[in-house]
């Protein structure tokens, strides 16, 4: 028996009574008002039925004064927009451009949805267009962070912030201003010092909201210059950045990345995929859930992680932060749908009675402090095959429905209705039968309580994935410092500075599980026909726990509580051992993990804390962790030896390269081997092998190779070499390509001028704006830059003597594309407010990168590095079209691609 899925009968989810019962004497009113909705639900047109329940109602509100004074949640701009998901039979360039001749601004799309922007009038047209499915609102997300209130920065509050951060971090000694409490502990300092491993071949790489603050926690070196984020993820908002810190100080040798998991449930799933299949991620960290993401069925992020793990990566999420029946902080309820035989009025449909007893009761009442909580109710249908149809409805002290999310489901649907609770006390949830059969059941209100009825086993979707690792939290240090409710018992302290022992509370909010499944991902049954409390699997969901409450130097995460802290501590820890022990699988990693885990109380394994808490002095004692080597090549010289007597390599000359051998890793390299080939016949290398010796960790060793260009080899064609090095030790080999200039560089700089006419740039738009320029008669390059060009400089909105105009730089992602497709990054999202690039020259020598500037540099002008070297650009010959795209990622906000230039040198005659 695996650890992760288990029969249904090893364990069992009773349903807790956390309070008195909900009187029903507000029910015949309930009856009266549910009944009203239901008559809406039953005139709803086909089209309409497309829609969700909230857009259908709001439409409806909009031209009729006969509804129920109710808040459907839609949240309409002042132009009268909404943001959806529209789910339809193919996703191209047809349904696209009928969306945009249809008013809608296209935000996201993939093969089979759409994220857009529409007017909300227009969506009944839309749904009767025959290749669209469903229309939804956006779907919403939650991270696993813990405050006491989720406060939202708008675009000012999060430049001056951003802007901040940076000019303190510029002020500062890069040598890290701050670790994580979490580091000692899990004893991870004395594991790092006693078995030597610092993260040395490992890749770790987090999936947040945004890396907003990157920048200066990289001038304060609380993270390394070279963090990998995935070309146009990099998000909004800076619970990533905090992420990342926490890794960053358990392994400080391992590399990062990140991509954003906040853009759509369909972009979340496919960056775990390109972080680990692009990227080359080993170990993959989130800390997000979002509230369409089936407890019974893998959706598309599960399924996602299942495609890392089978691939070989390790995945890591937060548990989440939605309570347990342990510490009667749950707001969690499941189970099967019990007939209470109390109809609803003269319509369909019957209410679900809570009371496990001989009682009856349709209302689950909710706590003083569970106002405006986002609410789920899912049932064991398989996503778009539902057609068992179930309601929600949201009652006040008085019984009047003040929410409700009713749905069609009729054959293609997911089984899923949503809401939000509203403000005051009282406030009641029924849940209603309209048609079909009955299922197992799952209500949910995030951060929420429950007083009626309350169950274990919140824990869902991709978190709940079979090879995951569910992470739940325990402090570090100080308790949490504000009470989940009033009247709540002492939120418990961590160890800090001594280690996690078996004694340590767990958060009283960490979520429990287990998980129930009750079909496979592409929706096949588990145990067919069989959708009740005995069917389907349970996963023992969470697996671990990790420290929270710690300290970061981003701004609002300067302590940092959540299990959205914990998850990042645990996939460092694994990439401790990992570095220690390289080739650890998936299954071996897990017995690790679970079986040096601190059990805490209650005595084996829980719902709350898994297996217990982690420690890293205990996991590489268990895997046998000692130091590895990694050698790599460094940068090769060139020295002619035979030719024009110059000190530069050209076509029918002779030179000798220096290649350096670099041990980047823990431990000595014993029995270093290069081999060196060369990508063109025209240049070739002798010998092809070197012998390098040993060579100690941090040191490196340079051998001599001979180069030979033929008299036709191209000028200034770099000759690319691809070296593989190998030695004694699990990390080997290492593969890798470095360059050899060749050619002397040309004095001569050539501009090429855009001059073609204002392109506008879409706000929060995707397909951003693009305009091209052609190189001719340049060959290979020597030197790149790109540069801005306005003649007079100004911040006024629209100015048409800058270079860019935009009102918000901090919306734009700006990629120059060389002719051969290869591409480069020249900023992401930097600059905060500030209007406008005025004279800017993005040069590879600049002394600093634009991600440093603030808003206030505005309109902005000088010379700062790019995100990604134009180096890169120059591997093949330059010559034909280039293009430059600026993407606008954020609303509001507009601009124009106004006048622009590449700054070309080619080579000298040889």
């Amino acid at each position: 028996m695996s650890i992760a899925t288990v029969t249904v009968a090893a364990l069992t989810i009773p349903a807790t009574a956390a309070g008195a019962k909900a009187p029903q004497d507000t029910a015949t009113r309930a009856y009266t008002q549910i009944a009203a909705l239901q008559q809406l639900k039953k005139s709803l047109t086909p089209a309409e039925r497309k829609l969700d329940s909230r857009l259908a109602v709001e439409l409806r509100r909009r031209t009729s004064s006969a509804l129920p004074d109710l808040r459907t949640g839609v949240q309409v701009s002042k132009s009268g927009t909404t943001e959806v998901e529209i789910r339809a039979t193919k996703v191209g360039d047809d349904l696209l451009n009928r969306l945009r001749a249809a008013g809608a601004g296209i935000r996201f799309p993939s093969t089979s949805t759409v994220l857009v922007e529409a007017p909300l009038t227009a969506l009944p047209t839309i749904a009767a267009w025959p290749d669209v499915t469903a229309i939804n609102r956006r779907h919403g997300l939650i991270t696993g962070r813990q405050t006491p209130r989720p406060v939202l920065d708008n675009k000012q509050d999060k430049a001056e912030r951003i802007d901040a951060a940076v000019r303190v971090a510029k002020a500062a000694v890069a040598v890290g201003q701050t670790t994580s409490e979490g580091d000692r502990v899990h004893a991870a300092d004395t594991a790092r010092t006693k078995y030597k491993v610092t993260g040395v071949g490992v890749k770790v790489c987090a999936l947040s909201d945004g890396v907003d603050s990157l920048a200066a926690s990289q001038a304060s070196g609380d993270l390394p210059a070279d963090v990998d984020v995935l070309p146009g993820q990099e998000g909004s908002g800076d619970e990533g950045t905090a992420m990342l810190e926490i890794i960053h100080d358990l392994v400080p040798n391992a590399r990062l990345g990140f991509a954003t998991a906040f853009t759509s449930e369909i972009s979340f799933a496919q960056n775990i995929r390109a972080l680990r299949f692009t990227a080359d991620c080993d170990i993959i960290v989130d800390d997000v859930v979002y509230y369409h993401e089936s407890p019974f069925q893998d959706g598309l992020p599960a399924q996602s992680v299942n495609a890392v793990t089978a691939d070989g990566a390790y995945y890591f999420s937060s548990a989440g932060n939605e309570g347990n029946t342990l510490d009667g902080t749950s707001g969690n309820w499941e189970g099967d749908f019990v007939d209470s035989g109390l109809g609803v009025g003269k319509f369909a449909g019957d209410a679900h009675d809570f009371d496990p007893g001989p009682g009856t009761q349709i209302f689950n009442t909710l706590s003083p402090n569970s106002a405006g909580r986002v609410t789920t109710l899912w049932w064991a249908d398989p996503l778009t095959g539902s057609a068992n149809d179930y309601d929600l409805y949201l009652f006040n002290s008085l019984g009047n429905v003040t929410d409700f999310s009713q749905d069609t489901q009729n054959g293609d649907d997911d089984p899923f209705e949503i809401l939000a609770t509203g403000a005051g006390t009282g406030q009641r949830l029924a849940v209603v039968k309209f048609a079909g059969d009955d299922r197992y059941l799952q209500l949910s209100v995030f951060r929420g309580r429950f007083t009626g009825f309350s169950t274990p086993g919140v824990t869902r979707g991709h978190s709940a994935a079979v090879n995951a690792f569910s992470v739940a939290a325990a402090p570090a240090k100080d308790p949490l410092p504000f009470a989940l409710e009033t009247g709540d018992p002492p939120n418990p302290a961590g160890p800090y500075p001594n280690v996690f022992t078996r004694q340590q509370l767990p958060e009283r909010f960490t979520s429990d599980g287990p998980r129930r499944v009750f079909y496979q991902a592409d929706g096949t049954p588990i145990t067919p026909g069989n959708y009740t409390s005995t069917g389907g699997s349970l996963r023992l969901k969470p697996e671990i726990t990790a420290a929270d409450g710690v300290a970061t130097t981003v701004p609002d995460f300067e302590t940092f509580y959540g299990t959205s802290a914990a998850a990042p501590h645990a996939a460092a820890i694994a990439a401790l051992a990992l570095s220690g022990n390289p080739g650890l699988s998936n299954a071996e990693i897990r017995a690790a993990l679970t079986g040096t885990a601190l059990d805490l109380t209650p005595a084996g394994y829980d719902t709350r804390t898994g297996s217990g808490v982690i420690r890293a002095d205990l996991l590489l004692r268990n895997t046998g962790a000692t130091p590895q080597p990694l050698v790599r090549p460094g940068t090769p010289t060139v020295t002619p030896t035979t030719g024009d007597g110059d000190t530069y390599l050209e076509p029918g000359e002779q030179g000798t390269v220096t290649l350096p051998a670099e041990n980047i890793g823990d431990g000595t390299a014993t029995g270093v081997s290069v081999v060196v080939d060369s990508d063109h016949p025209g240049a070739v290398l002798t010998p092809r092998s070197r012998s390098y010796g040993s060579i100690a960790a941090g040191a490196s060793k340079t051998r001599d190779y001979t180069l030979k260009l033929d008299a036709g080899y191209p000028l200034g064609r770099p000759v690319t070499l691809p070296v593989r090095a190998t030695f004694a030790g699990v990390l080997s080999p290492t593969t890798s390509t470095v360059l050899v200039p060749t050619g002397q560089a040309s004095t001569t700089v050539r501009d090429f001028a855009y001059t073609g006419p204002v392109v506008p740039i879409p706000d929060n738009d995707p397909t951003g704006a693009t305009a091209t320029v052609d190189v001719s008669g340049v060959g290979y390059a020597s030197a790149l830059t790109f540069s801005i060009d306005g003649t007079e400089c100004s911040t006024v909105t629209g100015a048409t003597t800058v270079g860019l105009d935009h009102s918000w730089a901090g919306d734009l992602v700006a990629t120059l594309t060389a002719p051969d497709g290869r591409a480069a990054t020249l900023f992401a999202r930097d600059g905060g407010g500030g209007n406008n690039l005025c004279q800017v020259v993005f040069d590879d020598g600049a002394a600093a990168p634009f991600s440093s500037v603030t808003s206030a540099s505005a309109p902005f002008t000088g010379t700062w590095r790019p995100d990604v070297p134009l180096s890169t650009l120059r591997a093949s010959a330059v010559d034909g079209t280039w293009s430059v795209k600026f993407v606008d990622n954020a609303s509001a906000d507009t601009g124009s691609i106004r006048a622009f230039a590449l700054h070309i040198a080619g080579f000298e005659p040889a």
